[in-house]
C-alpha cells in the first residue's frame, strides 16, 4: 500500500483546513485508516481513525472540531479540521492498518499544518 497525503499548509486559528490521503496498491487489505500527528519535541499521537465498518475514534483534544471521513471504494481518508488551534500545529501523517495489525502498517509522507495568525 502506498499513501499520498495532501492539503496541509498555514491556517489561522478558528479557520478550517482539509487534509486528504489516497491509498493505492492492495487497498482491499486495509481495515483502519486515519491520521497521526507529531509536533516538534513531542511523540507522535493518534488524531483520528475510522474502521472499514465506519467506527471512528478521536483524540480528546480534537473531538468536536475535527471530522474524519473515508471512501473505502476509493481508498481515501480525509480529515476536516475546523476551528484549529495553535497547539494543532504539527506534521500530520496518514496511516493504514490491516485487521490483524496492532500498529499502523503503512504511512504517508507527512504534511505540515501550521496554525498561526
Amino acid at each position: 500500500v502506498q499513501l499520498q497525503a495532501s492539503g496541509g499548509g498555514l491556517v489561522q486559528p478558528g479557520g478550517s483546513l482539509r487534509l486528504s490521503c489516497a491509498a493505492s496498491g492492495s487497498i482491499l487489505s486495509i481495515n483502519e485508516m486515519g491520521w497521526y500527528r507529531q509536533a516538534p519535541g513531542k511523540q507522535r499521537e493518534l488524531v483520528a481513525s475510522v474502521s472499514s465498518g465506519g467506527s471512528t475514534n478521536y483524540a480528546d483534544s480534537v473531538k468536536g472540531r475535527f471530522t474524519i471521513s473515508r471512501d473505502g471504494a476509493k481508498g481515501t481518508v480525509d480529515l476536516q479540521m475546523n476551528s484549529p488551534k495553535p497547539e494543532d500545529t504539527a506534521v500530520y501523517y496518514c496511516f493504514t492498518k490491516s485487521l490483524r495489525s496492532l500498529l499502523p502498517d503503512y504511512w504517508g509522507q507527512g504534511t505540515q499544518v501550521t496554525v498561526s495568525s
